[in-house]
């Protein structure tokens, strides 16, 4: 029987709920929302950090950085901080770096990336993920945390691996959507799919990850996930951008796409496909017409090796 750890959990939405299913009947856990709304006991942060093994930051990225620096004078000096955020905050950082540059140095930290759709872990169905950290005694207290339940996890070093190839799988993800809303077809769907991991594997290298991280659960497996799945935010995004719809139009993917070119963060020009999706995004026009010519720019003048 695995002792019970004592949990925190940073939001109360979609992944919030999906932790607190989890836990809720293996571990000591309190809940912190930034904005309570519902009739639901939620925690003091002074309250329940100095008491967390390992705290879940199921927020977006954006918060990371106030929210890291309120907790971090209250941690135990092994409490572990573990966040979900797939995107970049508006000074253009991941959530590791928002991590390394704001914890003390021996605060351990990890990244928890790969296919979790909320609604199918509190359907009670399997989740799989990366958990990216620097030493093992942090995914053995993961692995602790989720024992017994149905969300597996595998240990990387790979954290900007990671880190890198979770964020950017929600661009190409757009480009599944927006396939599919032209009926563009299976072969397509096929082509991006090697497009897009190709892309992928370049650019991570680029971001400090290593050859083949988009291979595994937090690119290839997510990329899955997130492109095919019709509940998908990035692939319904994808629909209304092919539809020439532009309300609505948020999310990581549109927001990564900015930062990357606010805080020129990649030479877009090298990578064919995620081009095509940020020019788009910018402006969804004759949608099927950019794809043509993509295709044929693609392959008639191929990249030079």
């Amino acid at each position: 029987m695995t002792s019970s750890l004592h949990i925190l959990i940073l939001g109360h939405g979609e992944m919030g709920h999906a932790m607190e299913y989890l836990l809720k009947d293996r571990h000591t856990f309190a809940i912190w929302e930034q904005f309570p709304q519902r009739n639901y006991p939620y925690t003091m942060l002074e309250q329940s950090a100095p008491l967390a093994d390992i705290v879940l930051f199921c927020l977006p990225v954006n918060p990371h950085r106030e929210v890291t620096q309120r907790i971090a004078p209250l941690l135990k000096r092994n409490g572990l901080c573990v966040s979900i955020a797939k995107g970049l905050d508006e000074s253009g950082k991941t959530a590791a770096q928002i991590f390394a540059e704001n914890l003390p140095a021996h605060q351990p930290y990890a990244l928890l990336y790969g296919p979790m759709i909320s609604e199918e872990i509190r359907a009670g169905r399997y989740a799989f993920a990366q958990l990216g950290c620097h030493d093992l005694a942090a995914f053995h207290a993961m692995q602790a945390c989720f024992n017994h339940t149905r969300l597996y996890i595998e240990h990387t070093f790979d954290i900007a691996g990671i880190s890198w190839a979770v964020i950017l799988k929600n661009v190409y993800a757009m480009a599944f959507g927006m396939a599919d809303e032209l009926q563009l077809g299976d072969n397509v769907r096929g082509y991006l799919a090697t497009a897009a991991l190709q892309e992928l594997n370049q650019i991570t290298q680029i971001m400090g990850g290593q050859d083949g991280s988009p291979y595994h659960l937090a690119g290839l497996g997510d990329l899955i996930t997130t492109a095919t799945s019709e509940s998908s935010h990035h692939h319904e995004l994808g629909r209304k951008l092919a539809r020439e719809e532009m309300d609505g139009i948020s999310g990581e993917g549109p927001h990564t796409l900015k930062m990357i070119k606010q805080h020129r963060l990649l030479d877009i020009q090298n990578y064919r496909l995620f081009q095509l999706i940020g020019e788009i995004v910018q402006n969804p026009h004759n949608v099927r017409s950019k794809f043509d010519d993509y295709f044929n720019q693609a392959f008639q003048h191929p990249p030079q090796n």
